[in-house]
């Protein structure tokens, strides 16, 4: 099996589980064999953003077909 790894940030103005979740959503939608999900890194934009947005970095683990 191979596997590939991409990294996803998904947003969200509710928290940070959402932004997860958001990226998790995208990620199942989008690709085959999603496999596992790791939270890298989690963020708030605050500078510009109003209201603050929750940003959450993740990297999302398939396996390539084939």
């Amino acid at each position: 099996m191979v596997y590939k790894k991409i990294t996803l940030i998904g947003t969200s103005t509710d928290g940070f589980d959402d932004a997860v979740a958001d990226a998790i959503n995208r990620a199942e939608h989008t690709l085959d064999n999603v496999l596992w999900v790791e939270v890298e890194e989690l963020g708030v934009e605050v500078a510009t953003a109003n209201p603050r947005e929750y940003q959450a970095e993740l990297t999302v683990a398939f396996e390539l077909e084939g």
